[in-house]
């Protein structure tokens, strides 16, 4: 089973960049960020012709999120718990029924800049919640992912020129904690399971020739429950999607679970 993860930046501009890797890439699952169109206005029928069913939480001209899926879905659940009245579109999951049934989630974390700022404060406010929500769902005791745009480096080996980072919300230590407070709940990170070295990067800005340089960053996670690290055979990045015509910043990223 392949799951992926992309940060599209904007559905509408880039639904025939996602079609086209939908078609030659084929993964069995697929979660969508930053899609910035209300449920109503994200253009389905291109995404159904390849096959997939879509579960959607949009939001007009923000964040939004989607599950796509060749495989069945269940129980699906829209918004991160904690917080009743946060209306941001960031988090949508629920069960694949594939060979291996696997609760996935997909999440839009926040950016959090200006730091320090009241969107310094909700960003740890929402990862905190995501903390608590991970930590329930590892006590199903199934293969869980939690795979999205998390808005987090984790570390200096994920950014090709760490100095430039060290004063934004991205790179600052209290985000960090955050992320390492949910792997050290069980989680592993897919990618670095696979990829322990550096140079691995899912983000490049459009600004300056950043990718021609490969001046990027990764922010971009799979984070598996201790089930599905065992189930975890392969795990990696489609850069070359950054080269084509309009692209967005983000590329995709993706796991194959076995088992």
């Amino acid at each position: 089973m392949r799951i992926a993860t992309y940060n599209v930046n904007g559905i509408k501009a880039r639904i025939e960049r996602l079609v086209d890797w939908l078609g030659r890439a084929r993964p069995d699952v697929v979660c969508l960020q930053e899609l910035k169109s209300e449920d109503a206005g994200v253009p389905r029928g291109p995404i159904e012709d390849l096959g997939y069913h879509l579960e959607t939480h949009g939001q007009k001209g923000f964040n939004g999120v989607a599950i796509l899926s060749r495989l069945p879905l269940s129980d699906v659940v829209r918004d991160l718990p904690g917080d009743a009245g946060d209306e941001q579109a960031r988090w949508i999951e629920a069960t694949v029924e594939g060979p291996r049934v696997v609760r996935l989630a997909c999440l839009y974390a926040p950016n959090g800049n200006a730091a320090p700022g009241p969107k310094y404060d909700y960003k740890l406010g929402w990862m905190a919640r995501m903390e608590a929500r991970a930590a329930d769902l590892l006590r199903s005791e199934m293969p869980v992912v939690l795979a999205g745009d998390y808005n987090v480096i984790p570390a200096d080996i994920d950014a090709a020129r760490p100095a430039a980072w060290v004063a934004d919300a991205l790179a600052l230590a209290p985000s960090r904690a955050a992320l390492r407070r949910i792997a050290h709940l069980g989680y592993g990170d897919a990618l670095r399971l696979r990829h322990p070295g550096p140079g691995l990067y899912t983000f490049w800005d459009y600004q300056a020739g950043a990718f021609a340089r490969n001046d990027g960053i990764r922010i971009d996670h799979l984070m598996l429950s201790p089930q599905a690290a065992d189930l975890l055979v392969d795990a990696g990045v489609d850069a070359a999607e950054r080269a084509a015509e309009r692209p967005s910043d983000h590329v995709p990223v993706w796991i194959d679970l076995g088992g």
